[in-house]
């Protein structure tokens, strides 16, 4: 529509003539929207609200009196309130290029100002601390100007051909430069300790290998022994069967001519012997019995032959009483008494003479020559006690 005028997003549009803007302002501000202005009457004009950029290149010298060349690029706008278009209209409207010339120069100085104040070592150790501080310093006057800044970076900083950064580097360069080494140092260490262990596995998969090898051909080595052996094996185990069967079926043998032998000699042998010593135990048992009876008949015909004298015997202990001197005192009965006792004496020695026959006969049987000894030595000690009692002198019976 004729006459009817909008500015672009990144603009402001300014009106001048007719009613004047915000604040006595020599013109009105229109951003964002689209305003009709009459021709001839209202004069437009368009006010750049976008990102400048604006570049110093300075020579500081700093507190410790070492100069320094400084490059800085600052990024700044116009405000988008109205009291910062109004002010940067009324600067800048008519030669808009000049906002970058004169944000440099203002920059320019701060810059210098705030190096002034400061060393070497804060200067390169704290540029961000450094930007800082300019841009404090700096925002009033550009608020007067109607610009905000939005970032100021430090781009380089130079001693020229004095050497003091370089100097001041030294240190840290050698200390880089040692851990360098050492990095470097340790990184050849470990490539030497991994071609190493490379080697190394190298061989001990070699030396497997080999092994792995060796075990197999000693393992078809052995097959084929084996096989080259089962021939000879086989056959060496048959004739270990058939001599094991021999020696089984001789040992068989053997153990029935044992037998044999057994049954045929020792059997026999045992038998007769046997037999022997039966009959010699029965001819022993057979001379004991005719022993005992031959004994029992030399005792009975001892008996018999001491019963035939016992009158004999008291005949002769009476006939020694003959030339005694005896008294009887109660008559008749007296001399029953003595002749009792004559008689009485003969049966003791006749017990006697048993019991000594009896004594010999268990010692074992003597010839019939000491037998006749013994009735002998018995009479003969028979006669004597007669004598002794004889020759004692006169027997007193009461």
């Amino acid at each position: 529509m004729f006459g009817y005028r909008v500015p672009a997003p990144d603009e402001a549009m300014l009106i001048s003539g007719g009613r004047r803007g915000l604040g006595g302002a020599p013109f009105r501000v229109v951003t964002g929207h689209g305003k009709f202005v009459l021709p001839v009457f209202r004069k437009v004009r368009f006010l750049t609200l976008s990102m400048c950029e604006s570049e110093v290149t300075e020579t500081c010298v700093t507190r410790q009196g070492i100069a320094l060349h400084v490059r800085a690029v600052i990024a700044f706008k116009v405000g988008n309130d109205h009291e910062s278009i109004i002010n940067a209209g009324q600067r800048f409207l008519s030669d808009q290029e000049q906002m970058s010339v004169l944000t440099g120069r203002i920059f320019a100085g701060h810059l210098r100002a705030i190096i002034g104040s400061m060393t070497v070592e804060e200067i390169v150790t704290e540029r961000q601390k450094l930007a800082a501080e300019v841009l404090d310093t700096s925002k009033t006057e550009m608020a007067k100007i109607g610009l905000i800044v939005d970032s100021l970076q430090i781009q380089s900083i130079d001693d020229g051909e004095t050497g003091y950064i370089d100097a001041m580097s030294a240190p840290h360069k050698a200390a880089i430069q040692r851990q360098a080494q050492i990095a470097q140092a340790q990184a050849t260490q470990t490539a030497a300790e991994a071609q190493q262990e490379a080697a190394r596995k190298q061989a001990e998969y070699a030396r497997q290998t080999a092994v792995v090898k060796a075990e197999y051909s000693a393992e078809v080595d052995r097959a084929q022994a084996q096989a080259a052996q089962a021939g000879p094996l086989a056959q060496a185990h048959a004739q270990q069967e058939v001599l094991a069967a021999q020696t089984e079926l001789a040992l068989r043998q053997a153990k029935l001519r044992q037998q044999q032998l057994v049954a045929e000699v020792v059997k026999p042998a045992e038998a007769e012997a046997e037999r022997v010593r039966i009959l010699a135990a029965a001819e022993a048992q057979r001379m004991k019995i005719q022993a005992e009876a031959a004994a029992s008949y030399d005792r009975v015909a001892l008996d018999r032959m001491l019963i035939d004298q016992l009158p004999q015997i008291v005949k002769e202990a009476a006939g020694g009483l003959a030339g005694a001197n005896v008294n009887v005192l109660n008559g008749a009965d007296g001399l029953g008494e003595i002749a009792a006792g004559l008689v009485s004496q003969g049966l003791t020695i006749l017990d006697s003479v048993r019991q000594n026959l009896s004594g010999q006969d268990a010692d074992g049987a003597r010839p019939s020559g000491d037998r006749s000894e013994s009735k002998g030595n018995g009479l003969l000690q028979l006669r004597t006690g007669q004598e002794k009692k004889s020759n004692d002198g006169p027997v007193d019976v009461d």
